[in-house]
C-alpha cells in the first residue's frame, strides 16, 4: 500500500512538475512584492521629509507668493427692515477693480541647501502700472449718496508678508501713499444665496481720499515691490485687461495656474513669458458689492522647478518592480526548464532581494548625486551581482551572457521609460508587447507535460 502511494506521488510529481514549479515561482513573485511595497513607503517618507525641509526654509525666508491688486474697496450704507418691522442701517462694502493692469516681474533664483536637500527660492522686482477709468456704480445699483468715500481703501493681496524687502509706496495720480500691512476689517452680511469667499487671505492697504467728483475721473497708479518667495510666483488678473511679463535666469520653469502664457521663450540663459488676460476670461466681475469672490482661483504664474525630481522618478521606478521581478524569475524558470537544471526556491528569493535592494540603492544614492547617476550606479551594481550569482548557479557562460544582456536591456528600457512624459504609455505598451512576444516564442519549446517539444522545420 505504501509502495502504491509512493508510486502515485512520483507519477504525479513527474507529470505535473512544471506546473507545480510554475505555481511556486508565481507565489514567490507575489511574496517579493511585499518588500517592494515597503520600499515604496520609504520613498514616500523621504519625499515627505523633503517637503518638511522646504517648509522649514520657507518659514524663515518666504513661502510661495500670490499677488492680487491693487483694487479699491469702499463702505456704503444700506437700509433694511428687520423681522419686527424696524428699519436699520447696515454697513457694507463695494469692491472695484482696475481697468488696465500691467505687471512686469524679474525673478532672481537662488538655491538654498539644508542637510542633503536643495530648496529653490527667489528674489523679485515687481512693477505695477495701471488705471481706474471711473468707478461704475450703475452696474451694481449703488447710489453715490450711500458711499462713505472718506473711508475708501486702496488694497493689494499678498500671501506672505515676510517676503517684502522694502517699504511699499504706491503712486496714486499725483500723490504717494505708504501702504500698511493688513486689509480693512470688512464685515459682510450673509444671505441664503451668498457664500462668503475671501478676495485675498491677507495683504496691504492704505486709506485714500475720494470725492463724489472722483468717481467719474480717470485714476492712474504705479508701484514697485521687492519680494522674496519660494518656488512659485503667481499673479491674479484683476484688470479688465491684465498684461503680465515675467523673466528670469532660471531655465527650467513650469507655467501653470489659471492661465498659460500667450508666448514664451525658454533657453539656456533663462526664460521670458507674457500673458494677456481679459475680464471675460475670469469667473468674477469687474465690481461687486456685499460679497466676496475667490479671486485666487484665477491666479497664474511660474513654478521654478528643480532639475530632476528625484523622488517622483524613484516612485515611478518602484512601480515597475513587478516587471523586474516577474521577468527575471521567468528567465530563470525557462533556463531551468530548457537546460534541465534545478534552481532552489531560496535562490529565487535571493535574486528577488537583490532586485529590491536596487531600489534602496537608487533612493539613497540619488539623494546625493541625482537620479540619473543614482540609477546608473544602482543598476550596474545590481546587474553585475545577479549575473555573478547566475554564473554560480548555471556554470555556463552562454547563459550568463544572455542573462547580462537581458537584465541590462531591461534596466535600460525602464530608465528610458521613466525619462519620458507624454510618450511613456505608448513606449511602455509597445515594449511590454515585444517582451511578451519573446516569452511566448520561447515557451513553444517547453512541453508543460514533461516532454520536450520537437518543432518541425518547414
Amino acid at each position: 500500500m505504501e509502495t502504491e502511494k509512493q508510486s502515485f506521488l512520483s507519477t504525479f510529481w513527474s507529470s505535473n512538475r512544471l506546473t507545480i514549479k510554475g505555481l511556486m515561482v508565481g507565489f514567490l513573485i507575489l511574496v517579493m512584492l511585499i518588500p517592494a511595497i515597503f520600499v515604496g513607503n520609504l520613498v514616500s517618507e523621504r519625499k515627505a521629509r523633503q517637503q518638511e525641509v522646504i517648509n522649514e526654509v520657507s518659514s524663515s525666508w518666504a513661502s510661495a507668493q500670490t499677488i492680487s491688486g491693487p483694487y479699491i474697496t469702499i463702505p456704503y450704507k444700506e437700509r433694511a427692515t428687520t423681522s419686527d418691522g424696524k428699519v436699520v442701517e447696515l454697513r457694507k462694502w463695494a469692491t472695484f477693480l482696475p481697468e488696465q493692469l500691467k505687471v512686469n516681474t524679474i525673478l532672481v533664483p537662488e538655491r538654498r541647501h539644508r542637510s542633503i536637500f536643495t530648496i529653490m527660492v527667489y528674489k523679485s522686482d515687481v512693477n505695477f502700472q495701471g488705471n481706474f477709468s471711473g468707478l461704475s456704480l450703475n452696474t451694481i445699483k449703488l447710489s453715490k449718496d450711500d458711499l462713505l468715500l472718506d473711508e475708501a481703501y486702496l488694497c493689494m493681496g499678498l500671501s506672505d508678508f515676510r517676503g517684502i524687502e522694502n517699504g511699499v509706496t504706491i503712486q496714486w495720480n499725483d500723490t504717494s501713499y505708504e501702504m500698511n500691512s493688513g486689509l480693512p476689517e470688512i464685515s459682510y452680511s450673509k444671505t441664503n444665496d451668498d457664500v462668503v469667499m475671501p478676495t485675498a487671505d491677507q495683504g496691504l492697504s492704505v486709506p485714500i481720499k475720494l470725492s463724489i467728483a472722483d468717481l467719474d475721473k480717470h485714476h492712474s497708479f504705479s508701484m514697485k515691490l521687492k519680494l522674496k518667495g519660494s518656488e512659485q510666483l503667481y499673479v491674479v488678473p484683476l484688470g479688465k485687461t491684465t498684461e503680465v511679463q515675467m523673466s528670469s535666469t532660471w531655465n527650467k520653469p513650469a507655467f501653470d495656474g489659471g492661465f498659460l502664457p500667450d508666448n514664451y521663450v525658454v533657453n539656456e540663459s533663462g526664460f521670458t513669458a507674457n500673458w494677456k488676460i481679459l475680464h471675460l476670461n475670469r469667473p468674477f466681475p469687474q465690481e461687486w458689492k456685499d460679497r466676496k469672490f475667490d479671486i485666487n482661483s484665477s491666479a497664474f504664474g511660474v513654478n521654478l522647478l528643480q532639475t530632476g525630481d528625484t523622488y517622483s522618478k524613484t516612485e515611478r521606478s518602484v512601480k515597475y518592480s513587478i516587471l523586474f521581478i516577474t521577468l527575471t524569475f521567468l528567465l530563470y524558470f525557462f533556463v531551468e526548464i530548457l537546460q534541465g537544471r534545478n534552481v532552489h526556491p531560496l535562490q529565487y528569493i535571493l535574486v528577488g532581494i537583490a532586485i529590491i535592494i536596487f531600489y534602496t540603492l537608487l533612493l539613497s544614492i540619488s539623494e546625493y548625486l541625482g537620479f540619473n547617476a543614482g540609477y546608473l550606479i544602482a543598476s550596474s551594481a545590481t546587474v553585475l551581482l545577479i549575473t555573478a550569482y547566475t554564473k554560480s548557479i548555471f556554470e555556463d557562460w552562454k547563459i550568463v551572457t544572455i542573462f547580462f544582456g537581458v537584465l541590462a536591456a531591461l534596466y535600460g528600457f525602464i530608465f528610458v521609460l521613466i525619462q519620458l512624459q507624454d510618450g511613456a504609455l505608448l513606449f511602455g505598451s509597445i515594449g511590454l508587447f515585444i517582451i511578451l512576444a519573446i516569452v511566448m516564442y520561447y515557451s513553444r519549446k517547453v512541453s508543460w507535460y514533461g516532454q520536450r517539444v520537437v518543432i518541425a522545420k518547414q
